[in-house]
């Protein structure tokens, strides 16, 4: 089986010094690789391809077979780490909590510890912004607004 901690190596070296980081790597017991990046600017197909060929190159096929996707965290996926909260301020958010609520709102700030959505004005007549620590957030995901 691939040594999921070499391929970590490779990534955190490939993306060093770079806006870009890493989301989610697995790899099954049939050594397919999956790997989410994600960066502070977004992503591009060469920066996906960079990353892929930085992977292969460090793996030998003639030993041990295995398949690679590189691609970028969609903006689909809920989002995991606090860095892509913190790219994705001004866009709006559906947040599902732990204890089963489901809240949407426009995220105008998060930190290290929390987020804060501003509510619609017809759920939140009183305007104050909902503060929602990480620990609590079950899901999150953007928003997609076709205008």
């Amino acid at each position: 089986m691939i040594d999921k901690l070499h391929v970590l190596e490779v990534i955190d070296t490939t993306l060093s010094g770079t806006d870009k980081f890493l989301v989610d790597l697995k790899i099954s017991t049939d050594n397919r690789i999956n790997v989410a990046i994600d960066g502070d600017n977004g992503i591009t197909i060469d920066d996906c391809i960079e990353l892929s060929r930085a992977i292969e190159n460090s793996l030998d096929r003639d030993a041990e077979d295995f398949e690679l996707n590189v691609a970028s965290a969609g903006l689909d996926q809920p989002l995991k780490l606090r860095r892509q909260y913190k790219k994705n301020i001004g866009q709006d958010l559906t947040v599902t909590t732990f204890d089963g609520q489901t809240i949407e709102g426009h995220l105008a700030d998060a930190d290290d510890d929390h987020i804060t959505l501003k509510l619609p004005r017809k759920k939140n007549p009183g305007g104050e912004p909902l503060v929602i620590a990480y620990p609590d957030i079950k899901t999150a995901k953007i928003v997609i607004k076709f205008d």
